[in-house]
């Protein structure tokens, strides 16, 4: 009979009490008040023009039109003028801690999952404008755990909001072929074989207070086990009696009509293989689930277009191989292209709730923050306007992982905000125009940030 396998966590051996403790002042009590910007609040309502909004112990206070809001005695006055204030975005998928951004093929090792690892890409989220970043199902448990215990407590330098989701795997399956490099040797995912093992597993991660949790169904065209039906059914069934979300790894049409079937909560990956049929277009219609499209691996790298906003944080060594190596042109980008945008619209007309989600941390060429870019401005290419992007990629996304104080502007809001010098409701790439990055009411100090990964970079 198999038994259930619970991560080893003792094979960890960097521990996040092990990390240098960081002072970080509080967010600031003395309130600011910002004002003359256009306010794109993130919901999909119009943007309010010449807006302000008041931040006080690093949360939004009050909002409104400049003239309308009134600012408490003594508070600081910032003029943005000219400028576009939109929510932080939120990624409810990526694989936190293990690349090191050297190799074009991908380097995922267990060694390299230390809490300065994990900092280092939610510092690099936070560079690009991403607020709350969710690892999917790839990190042990204990050590997020801890990370997030001391994130809260301010250990930390300001960076993305750590969540993560637990994984259930069979035995040997999971994460991808990369991944699992470094996912199995810490033995980070829950093994289970059968239908009671499968419960007892998610009992444990309801146990930890876990919220999410993510399956893999399908076997990769036959080179992994597949999870048996009755098991991925038990793991969801317990999974919803304890109020846990279910994400399911889902990349062609059986397996994302098994999962909605099933009853998971979102699906990850965009069917690439074929056209979507009636009988999926009618479970999408029938159980409306959370998606998000993760195209952006499949994609030419932007590092090949020697642009500085993305080869910037990136290591010349990396970038090198990468050029090297990722760079040719694909005689099948064409037909993989009109696919994707039939599958992508049908998916979104058919009921899908799009939600960003990057799959960053498997290869350096789709590398953390700027890959939310690219997923976002392929959104627009694909079919959406501007504005029903920044929704998917900051309101939409927090909705879906129950979080109340992130992904719009708002009174009671956490001030997890960006300053633009462009506008991306006039053009999506404007995103990328980043001014300023505020997370919980505090500047981010992309300069400090850039100058020490531009040292690290060029170090023998």
């Amino acid at each position: 009979m198999g038994r259930l396998k619970l991560p080893a966590w003792c094979v960890v051996v960097a521990s996040v009490s092990s990390i240098v403790v960081y002072s970080q002042s509080r967010s600031p009590s003395n309130a600011v008040l910002y004002e003359g910007a256009r306010l794109i609040i993130g919901d999909g309502s119009a943007p309010i023009e010449g807006g302000a909004f008041v931040v006080q112990n690093g949360r939004i206070s009050a909002l409104g039109r400049k003239g309308a809001v009134a600012a408490p005695a003594g508070a600081t006055r910032v003029d943005l003028t000219g400028k576009t204030v939109m929510p932080a975005m939120v990624n409810l998928h990526a694989h936190i801690g293990y690349e090191k951004f050297i190799k074009a093929a991908g380097e995922s090792l267990a060694e390299n999952f230390t809490p300065e690892n994990m900092l280092d890409h939610l510092q690099r989220q936070a560079f690009y404008g991403v607020g709350t970043v969710m690892d999917a199902g790839s990190a042990p448990v204990a050590t997020s755990l801890q990370f997030q215990v001391d994130q809260a407590g301010r250990k930390f330098p300001p960076a993305a909001q750590f969540v993560f989701m637990a994984g259930v795997v069979p035995p040997n399956g999971g994460p991808d072929h990369i991944l699992i490099k470094g996912t199995r040797p810490l033995h980070a995912n829950y093994e289970v074989t059968r239908s009671p093992e499968a419960r007892a597993a998610v009992q444990d991660i309801a146990a930890k207070n876990i919220k999410y949790l993510k399956i893999w169904l399908g076997d990769r065209n036959g080179t992994y086990p597949a999870m048996p039906h009755e098991v991925y059914d038990a793991v969801i069934d317990e999974a919803h009696k304890h109020g846990i979300m279910v994400h399911a790894h889902a990349t062609n049409l059986r397996d994302q009509k098994d999962a909605l079937r099933a009853g998971v909560d979102l699906i990850v990956h965009t069917i690439q293989s074929a056209k979507l049929d009636d009988e999926l277009i009618a479970l999408l219609k029938e159980k409306k689930p959370y998606w998000t499209a993760v195209m952006g691996l499949g994609d030419r790298s932007e590092v090949c277009d020697n642009d500085p906003f993305i080869d910037q944080v990136l290591p010349a060594i990396g970038i090198a191989d990468i050029r090297a190596n990722d760079c040719k042109p694909n005689a099948n980008a064409a037909a993989r292209e009109e696919m994707l945008k039939y599958n992508f619209m049908k998916m979104i007309d058919s009921g899908a709730r799009l939600v960003l989600g990057t799959d960053a941390g498997v290869f350096p060429r789709y590398s953390f923050g700027s890959a939310d870019h690219h997923e976002i401005r392929k959104y627009v290419q694909l079919g959406l306007t501007p504005a029903q992007a920044i929704v998917a990629a900051t309101s939409r996304p927090a909705e879906a992982l129950g979080l109340k104080d992130v992904g719009t502007l708002a009174a009671g809001k956490s001030a997890d905000f960006l300053v633009l010098n462009a506008n991306p409701l006039e053009n999506i790439r404007n995103l990328r125009q980043i001014a300023s990055v505020y997370l919980r009411g505090t500047m981010l100090n992309r300069d400090a940030l850039l100058s020490g990964w531009t040292k690290a970079n060029t170090s023998p």
